[in-house]
């Protein structure tokens, strides 16, 4: 044992002189780790216990999480519970639980649902009951239907005008498809009148039903505010419908004229689903992506199924939440007019702007609000300071857009632009304009 000690000892001795404090400081700290032993508190009755529970209510757990601006059990109310609804919505009321879309060019079936909030499982499901679902052609029309839960209930795809396919959802989760074939004679109809009371009962006087009364409003709703009609104005309504039996099974606008103040306002469908002037220039009025100067930091996305870490139910957060200073400007991101501006409570200091008929926009948790309800806005125009009023747990603004009557993704929901149509698309909607313009001549 002597000998084997010497032999170690002459080889550190040999061993160069940084290579030897290495070796001997690792000696050390191997000798402290195997002497040292943990003190370990041993309780001589077991029934005390070793953790303490503390106690936190729900607003302190809330704080603990990093990803929220705001209360997870707190959802802001939806806009039909708290904009006061007008003329036009009383007398052309939307189905609430139908949402409606038409695709648009680069849009697939997942980036057209996805801003929507609705799972992506869903949509797989939906894939598999049918592959062409891949293949989305420009101007066709989704619809579809979420049940209590937020979850796709049925959903519908009109490939043209001859066949849809509607595909509903089964205890499985899985979806069953199936097709419908039109079998009618489609013709024009032409239904002229003038505007004595409201344009809703005018136009149902002329002949259009409430559906097509409602996709007359949504095409000319960037022109037109059709409350300020006035008695004597004329419009002139062209119609494709499916005749079955000798009766309207469906119908699709084609062009609409409405005169008043001495100028004449048009709208004609082209063949990507949208509505364009006479002279092939877009209607819409261009969003800004962004209600601030520049962009901050997301602080909580939008998320319609998030789940309340305590109760485990659903408390939708229907926005986005950007983390700013306090006085931060906030701006109108388009054109509109200011519906609600007010103390909201849970909301704190929040502005509702609607814009044209189909889309709203809502700002919360301000600490000052700029702009009265009834006043007219134009993009960027600036609308409040952010703050943290109400149910908030640090400065930020909460930002939501709504699309007929339903929260989207503001990051990345398709918004209105001001685009027109170019090249072959241009010149084959002036050929068809030019044949609709006779059919819209008005009453003399």
């Amino acid at each position: 044992m002597q000998q084997i000690a010497r032999s170690v000892a002459l080889a550190f001795n040999n061993l160069p002189r940084p290579h030897r404090v290495m070796l001997g400081s690792l000696t050390v700290i191997t000798l402290a780790v195997a002497v040292w032993r943990p003190y370990v508190y041993h309780p001589t009755d077991d029934s005390t216990p070793i953790v303490k529970n503390v106690p936190l209510d729900k607003f302190e757990l809330q704080n603990l999480l990093p990803e929220d601006s705001e209360p997870v059990d707190q959802s802001t109310p939806e806009p039909e519970e708290d904009i006061p609804a007008d003329d036009i919505d009383k007398d052309v009321p939307d189905n609430p639980n139908v949402h409606d879309y038409t695709v648009s060019a680069g849009d697939t079936l997942s980036s057209a649902l996805n801003q929507y909030g609705i799972d992506l499982g869903d949509i797989n499901a939906l894939v598999s009951s049918d592959k062409d679902l891949r293949g989305l052609r420009v101007g066709q029309q989704l619809s579809w239907t979420l049940n209590a839960d937020g979850q796709l209930q049925s959903f519908s795809w009109e490939l043209d005008r001859r066949e849809t396919r509607t595909y509903q959802r089964q205890y499985d989760g899985s979806f069953k498809m199936q097709q419908e074939l039109q079998k009618g004679e489609w013709q024009n109809s032409v239904m002229k009148g003038e505007v004595h009371g409201s344009f809703a009962a005018s136009a149902r006087s002329a002949g259009l039903s409430s559906s097509e009364i409602s996709n007359v409003i949504k095409a000319m709703q960037w022109q037109m505010d059709f409350r300020k009609l006035r008695a004597g104005d004329q419009f002139s309504v062209l119609m494709s419908r499916e005749m079955l039996d000798g009766k309207s099974a469906q119908s699709q606008l084609v062009g609409v004229r409405l005169h008043t103040g001495g100028k004449d306002y048009y709208a004609f469908r082209a063949e990507d689903g949208k509505f364009y002037d006479r002279n092939g220039s877009g209607l819409a009025r261009g969003f800004m992506r962004f209600p601030t100067v520049k962009q901050y930091r997301v602080s909580s996305n939008f998320n319609p199924r998030r789940l309340n870490p305590v109760t485990g139910r659903i408390a939708p957060h229907r926005g986005v939440d950007f983390a700013l200073p306090i006085g931060t400007p906030v701006l109108a991101v388009g054109d509109g007019e200011v519906v609600m501006a007010k103390n909201g409570g849970a909301a704190g200091n929040y502005v509702a702007i609607r814009h044209g008929r189909q889309y709203m926009t809502r700002y919360m948790h301000l600490s000052k609000v700029l702009v009265k309800p009834g006043q007219k806005v134009k993009r960027g125009d600036r609308i409040a300071l952010s703050g943290n009023t109400g149910r908030s747990t640090g400065p930020h603004l909460h930002f939501e857009i709504w699309i007929n009557n339903q929260a989207v993704n503001p990051l990345t929901a398709k918004l209105p632009r001001m685009e027109g149509l170019t090249g072959k698309d241009r010149s084959s909607y002036l050929a068809d304009v030019k044949t609709y313009l006779p059919q819209l001549a008005l009453q003399q």
